[in-house]
């Protein structure tokens, strides 16, 4: 009997807990999330917001970091009109000579070669003659690397996820904004052709209000794992919990919602299954002795509330046999799009106009548009980025052409003084994905406050836009 009575108070405990009305107010009773500590702003700093640097003729790039994503950076750097490449940096003497081999082959001149030293890329940074240090090595090196080449004067784009800490995210956040000098993390995946597409269709108000945006990055490594320089990335997964990895899936996500643009990311709530397959991967590559202790669950879950009220759902699988995935969705009061597994629209008939694509009395809000309706209104959006790019992006490739059309923005806003398609905030809010699922889940998957990284300044400007010379 004492023992079902005890249930019985547990179980009435824990529905208070899930929100119950208290008899005396009728109001609800609300549990406050874990709150994560926002620093002060240092005296004399102010935000990055729209930042506008001088314009750069020519855009002078080093590039540190060689192996893996490196050498097509380089390569679609020699694509790019008004730039210059001065300084190759790797540890690895073969991974510059290869490098160098791509500048002869486009029949341009060798540059300077920095390789056989930890320290080199310091030297790199210290040139006077660059303007943008290009990051491409280990996630363990982006944040220290981005730091110091800000504080040497540089503008910095950095391969993702570019800071795996809140403290580096902050650190890298007052570096910018005290050297006022550009930070971006070179996430492709928000120029690809369909997010790119649909994300104009948001703009323009085909969807209505979007509601909740989805993403992921689900993407089978079992045929990488031994390409990591040291094993780093299974090192990282080994030593760390939380989605690591979120920035895919991330990135198209917030731009939809237009996360600090006029809202941002509030509370999440994050959960992972047990480490299964990596536990094994990390034995099979000699990453960890004791793989009992292996981190990171093998696929992860994050759940996201934007301030005005939007949702926001995450995943990352990388251990699993899967089709590739980056889950992309959203929902709006008006339509729903999605592209994996299958590219698809659906819409209420009264959205589109008769006359603007062929079969308009068939469309019908309880399924997808048809493939010919699909295809005409991807061709009326058609963002204008991929009106003026698409043709040679897909020609000079990196994922298809997005790797090309990512390098060409940050080229393009810094000749013209713009602001980067991508700040250091946008760094920061789908950077922290990492630190901030890694508490919720430790916490018994509680909800956890998402930090205002721009200290105030989230709501100053209205709607997500890319800047272009007027």
């Amino acid at each position: 009997m004492k023992q079902k009575l005890s249930l019985l108070v547990t179980c009435l405990a824990l529905l208070c807990m899930i929100g119950c009305t208290s008899p005396n107010t009728g109001e609800k009773q609300s549990y406050a999330p874990i709150k994560v500590e926002v620093p002060e702003r240092p005296a004399g700093q102010q935000d990055v917001i729209q930042l506008t640097t001088p314009k750069l003729e020519t855009v002078r790039v080093g590039f540190i970091g060689l192996g893996m994503r490196g050498p097509g950076a380089v390569s679609r750097f020699t694509h790019i009109p008004g730039t210059q490449i001065v300084a190759l940096c790797d540890l690895v003497p073969e991974n510059v000579e290869k490098c160098q081999n791509i500048l002869t082959k486009a029949g341009l001149p060798k540059a300077a070669a920095y390789t056989n030293d930890e320290e080199a890329w310091k030297q790199l940074c210290q040139r006077d003659d660059i303007d943008l240090v290009y990051i491409a090595t280990d996630w363990k090196h982006h944040a220290q690397m981005g730091i110091y080449a800000m504080e040497q004067g540089k503008h910095v784009a950095i391969e993702v996820p570019s800071a795996m800490t809140l403290e580096e995210i902050w650190a890298l956040i007052n570096t910018s904004e005290r050297t006022r000098k550009h930070c971006m993390q070179l996430e492709n995946c928000v120029y690809d052709f369909f997010e790119l597409t649909t994300l104009n269709m948001a703009q323009q108000g085909l969807f209505g209000e979007v509601l909740h945006v989805e993403g992921s990055y689900i993407h089978n490594l079992e045929e990488f794992w031994g390409e990591y320089w040291n094993n780093w990335r299974l090192d990282y997964n080994n030593e760390f919990r939380g989605d690591v990895y979120a920035t895919h899936g991330l990135g198209p996500a917030c731009q939809l919602l237009d996360i600090h643009r006029g809202d941002r990311m509030k509370t999440l709530v994050a959960m992972d299954t047990k480490a299964a397959t990596g536990p094994m991967l990390a034995e099979k590559y000699g990453v960890s002795k004791d793989s009992i202790n292996f981190q990171n669950g093998d696929h992860t879950m994050t759940i996201i509330r934007t301030e005005n009220g939007k949702t926001i759902q995450i995943q990352h699988d990388v251990m699993n046999p899967r089709p590739y995935s980056r889950m992309y969705q959203l929902t709006g009061t008006n339509g729903f799009a999605n592209k994996y597994p299958v590219e698809q629209y659906c819409l209420r008939p009264e959205q589109v106009k008769e006359g603007e694509v062929p079969n308009h009395e068939n469309l019908n809000m309880h399924s997808a548009v048809s493939k010919e309706v699909k295809e005409a209104l991807m061709k009326k959006y058609k963002h204008p980025i991929h009106q003026e790019l698409e043709e040679i992006a897909k020609k000079v490739g990196g994922h298809g052409g997005m790797d090309f059309i990512m390098d060409y923005r940050l080229v393009y806003c810094l000749q013209n003084g713009l602001p980067l398609d991508m700040d250091v905030y946008d760094l920061a809010e789908w950077c922290s994905l990492a630190e901030l699922g890694r508490i919720s889940i430790e916490n018994g998957n509680a909800p956890v406050e998402v930090p205002d990284f721009t200290r105030g300044g989230w709501n100053k400007v209205k709607g997500y836009r890319h800047a272009y010379v007027k």
